[in-house]
C-alpha cells in the first residue's frame, strides 16, 4: 500500500517523534525518569508514556500513551497482554515442540534509578528440585526507560551452568497483545502493510480452518469486506535481514506500536533466517530465537556439562502520535526513521548489565572477498554483493542453523571489500556465500575478536565447487526458489494483499496447483526450449489422488549431447532452496532404475512449502554421472519425490546444473 509523506527524522536512539499530538505528559516538565514502586506493580514513567509491569514476575499489564489509559487488550489478564515466554523440550526429543513457558521472575531488582534513565531487572533462578519440570536457566529479564524516549527497551540474559541438565531450546521471544477495537492497521514492509481481520474473525463460528491450524478462510467476517480472504500468520514472515522494524496503527487517535530490533547479532541462523512479525491478535512478536522455515535442525540443543550464556536484545517499542484527523500512515514512515536511528546507535551505551558489550568492548575486521571460478574467469575477481558474517566456528555452512552464539553479517561492495564493526568478544569463523555462485565459503583460520581489535584478512579466495564445464544449467544460485514459476492462487483461498504482488507465493494452497497444472503427467523440461521463469514449477509437491492418498511425483530434464566422454565422469549439481521431510531420487536414461544413481535419504523439516516462504535451509548435492549412463543424443534425468504421506512434502530448487568432465591438465600443470 502506498504511504503518504514523511516525517523528520529522529537524531538519537529512543528520541521522541516531533509530533504535535495530544501525548500525556506528567506535570513536571524536564519529564525525568521516575519509578512508582507498588506492592504487586512497579510503574515505569518519564512523562511521555507509563509501562506497568508486575513485580516480581515482570509480565507487562499496561502501556499508557496519548491519552489512551492503556494500549493492550484489556479483555486479556494481565499477565497475558506483554510478556517474555520460551518452549524447551528434555534432552533426547525430537522435534520443535515441548513445554510452553511464559516467563514470570521470582525477584525484582532496581538496576538504574536517576533522572536520566531506569533499569528493572526481573529474575528466575533454576531449582534443581524441579528437574524435567522446569527449563534449566536462569533468566534476567530486563526493561529500560530512558528521559525524553517515545518508547521503551527489553532485554533477556539466558545462562545455562554446566553441571545442569541438558536440554533442548527451540523457541524464545517477547508477545505484546494490543487492543483489538484500537489497532486495524499493520506494517511489516513498504509494500506489505494492510488492515486486518479481527481475532473474532477466526473463530469456528465465523472462519473455517485449512489444511493446518494457523490459516483460517474468513466466511463470516465481522467486517463484510474480509469475506473469502484466508489469514495466516505466516504469510507475514520476513528475512532477519529485512526484519527491522514492524507493528500496528491505531487511526483514531492516530497512534502506532512498533516493535524495533536494531541488530541481527543475538538471533539465530543469520541474515536469511525467517521469522514471524505481527498478526491478527493484533498481536507484535520481537522473534529471536525459533525453529520456523528450519525444522529441528534450527533447534538449540544444550548438552551436559556444557555452560552457556546469551544476551537477547535490547530491542526497541517504539510509540509514535499525529494530531487528529492527520494522515496515519505518516506514522510508519517515522516508524522506519526511528529504526534507522536505533540501528546507527547499536551497540547501545545505556544497558547497565556486563554481559552486553558496549562499543569499546567490542572489535572490527575487514577485507576483500574475491571468487575464482576456473572455468569462468582464469583469475580472481570481486566478489560483488557477497554475503560476508563471522559466526561460531563449525563446518561450512552450519551458520545457517547456529544459535547458541551471536552472528555478524554484512555485504560485499562493488570492489569485493567488506567490514563489520562492533563485533562482540571471541572465536569465530568467517563465513560466505555469493549470489550467482553454488555453495558456502569458510575462512579456515579461527578469527579471535578482542577488545578494540582491528582485524584486517586482507584478499581472500573462494574457489566454488566445479568439476567441468557448464553443459546446462536451470534457474541461477540465489538460495531461493523465486526465480521459478509460482501460480496464481485458487480465487478461492486468497489474501487481497498478495494479489499483483511480488511475493505471490505467499498465497495460500499454492502447493494444490500443480496438480491442476499437470492434471495427467508430472514436470517434463527440455533443456534449450523450456523457460525457468514459465515451465519450473516452484516447488516440487506431491500429487493428491484422493481425500487421503497422495503420490509422489517425477520430473524429468531432457538434453542433448553431441557426444559423451566415455573416459570420464559428469557431474549433477543439485541446490535446493528448501525440503520437508523429503526424498529426492536421481536416475539417468532408465526411469525405473534400482537402485538409484543417487538419493538424498530423508531430509528437511523446513515447513517452507505450507508456510508461504520461498525457501528454507539451504542444501547441496553433487550427483557423480558415469559416463556410461549417457549416450550422445537425446537423454533424461529422472527427478522423484518419493515421499508421500500428505501434501506438504517436498522441494525447492535453486539451482541445477550438469557438468562435463573435467578437461585434461596441460603439459605444464600435470606434475
Amino acid at each position: 500500500m502506498e504511504t503518504h509523506g514523511s516525517l523528520p527524522a529522529n537524531k538519537e536512539a529512543g528520541a521522541k517523534a516531533n509530533h504535535d499530538c495530544n501525548v500525556s505528559l506528567s506535570d513536571d516538565s524536564s519529564h525525568r525518569v521516575l519509578l512508582h514502586v507498588r506492592d504487586k506493580h512497579v510503574v515505569m514513567d518519564n512523562g511521555i508514556l507509563q509501562v506497568t509491569i508486575s513485580k516480581p514476575e515482570g509480565t507487562v499489564s499496561e502501556v499508557r500513551y496519548n491519552g489512551i489509559s492503556n494500549l493492550l487488550e484489556t479483555r486479556n489478564d494481565e499477565g497475558n497482554r506483554g510478556y517474555w515466554d520460551l518452549v524447551w523440550s528434555l534432552a533426547g526429543s525430537t522435534g520443535t515442540t515441548g513445554f510452553d513457558d511464559r516467563i514470570k521472575g521470582t525477584s525484582f531488582n532496581i538496576i538504574v534509578e536517576n533522572e536520566e534513565q531506569a533499569e528493572i531487572s526481573f529474575t528466575r533462578i533454576y531449582d534443581s528440585s524441579q528437574e524435567g519440570k522446569m527449563v534449566p536457566l536462569n533468566i534476567d529479564i530486563r526493561f529500560i526507560m530512558l528521559r525524553n524516549c517515545s518508547g521503551f527497551y527489553s532485554y533477556g540474559i539466558y545462562e545455562h551452568l554446566r553441571e545442569w541438565p541438558a536440554f533442548n531450546f527451540p523457541q524464545t521471544r517477547i508477545v505484546f497483545k494490543l487492543k483489538k477495537d484500537k489497532f486495524h492497521y499493520m506494517a511489516v514492509a513498504d509494500n506489505r502493510q494492510r488492515y486486518m481481520p479481527l481475532p473474532d474473525d477466526r473463530s469456528p463460528r465465523r472462519g473455517k480452518p485449512l489444511a493446518f491450524p494457523e490459516a483460517v478462510l474468513l466466511v463470516n467476517p465481522v467486517e463484510p469486506e474480509f469475506k473469502g480472504e484466508v489469514d495466516d500468520k505466516y504469510q507475514y514472515s520476513c528475512e532477519n535481514k529485512d526484519l527491522q522494524v514492524h507493528g500496528w496503527i491505531c487511526s483514531e487517535p492516530p497512534i502506532g506500536f512498533w516493535q524495533i530490533t536494531p541488530s541481527n547479532e543475538f538471533r539465530t541462523g543469520g541474515l536469511l533466517k525467517q521469522n514471524l512479525t505481527s498478526h491478527v491478535g493484533p498481536i507484535t512478536l520481537a522473534m529471536f530465537l525459533s525453529a520456523h522455515y528450519g525444522g529441528e535442525d534450527l533447534v538449540t540443543k544444550l548438552g551436559p556439562e556444557e555452560p552457556w550464556k546469551k544476551v537477547f536484545g535490547p530491542v526497541f517499542f517504539y510509540l509514535n502520535c499525529l494530531p487528529s484527523g492527520a494522515d496515519p500512515l505518516k506514522l510508519w514512515e517515522d516508524a522506519k526513521q526511528q529504526m534507522a536511528a536505533e540501528v546507527q546507535s547499536w551497540p547501545y551505551n545505556f544497558p547497565a548489565s556486563e554481559d552486553f558489550q558496549p562499543m569499546d568492548s567490542r572489535g572490527f575486521i575487514s577485507g576483500r572477498l574475491l571468487v575464482r571460478d576456473r572455468f569462468i574467469n582464469e583469475e580472481p575477481v570481486p566478489a560483488r554483493g557477497a554475503y560476508v558474517g563471522l559466526a561460531p566456528p563449525g563446518e561450512v555452512g552450519t551458520w545457517q542453523t547456529e544459535g547458541k552464539g551471536y552472528q555478524f553479517w554484512t555485504k560485499t561492495d562493488s570492489g569485493g571489500y567488506f567490514s563489520i564493526s562492533n563485533v562482540r568478544t571471541g572465536d569465530y569463523n568467517l563465513n560466505a556465500w555469493v549470489p550467482g555462485l553454488i555453495g558456502d565459503y569458510k575462512y579456515n583460520p579461527v578469527i579471535n575478536i578482542t577488545p578494540g581489535c582491528q582485524v584486517d584478512v586482507a584478499n581472500i579466495v573462494y574457489e566454488p565447487m566445479r568439476d567441468g564445464p557448464t553443459l546446462w544449467e536451470i534457474g541461477f544460485p540465489d538460495r531461493t526458489a523465486l526465480k521459478f514459476y509460482v501460480p496464481d492462487p485458487d480465487p478461492k483461498y486468497i489474501n487481497k494483499l498478495y494479489v499483483n504482488h511480488p511475493d505471490k507465493y505467499r498465497q495460500y494452497g499454492l502447493w494444490e496447483r500443480y496438480a491442476e497444472l499437470y492434471p495427467e503427467h508430472d514436470l517434463v523440461y527440455t533443456i534449450g526450449v523450456s523457460d525457468h521463469k514459465k515451465d519450473w514449477f516452484f516447488a516440487q509437491v506431491n500429487r493428491k489422488v484422493d481425500e487421503s492418498t497422495y503420490k509422489g511425483t517425477t520430473w524429468q530434464i531432457k538434453f542433448k549431447l553431441e557426444d559423451v566422454n566415455p573416459q570420464g565422469t559428469y557431474m549433477l549439481r543439485l541446490a535446493l532452496a528448501t525440503a520437508n521431510n523429503a526424498q529426492l531420487e536421481v536416475r539417468v536414461n532408465e526411469r525405473e532404475a534400482s537402485p538409484a544413481l543417487f538419493s538424498t535419504g530423508v531430509i528437511g523439516k523446513d515447513n517452507a512449502i505450507a508456510r508461504h516462504g520461498i525457501h528454507g535451509l539451504y542444501r547441496l548435492f553433487s550427483v557423480q554421472v558415469p559416463a556410461n549412463l549417457l549416450i550422445p543424443g537425446e537423454n533424461t534425468i529422472f527427478l522423484s519425490q518419493t515421499m508421500a504421506t500428505g501434501p506438504l512434502q517436498g522441494v525447492m530448487y535453486d539451482y541445477i546444473r550438469l557438468e562435463g568432465p573435467p578437461p585434461p591438465l596441460p603439459p605444464s600443470k600435470k606434475n
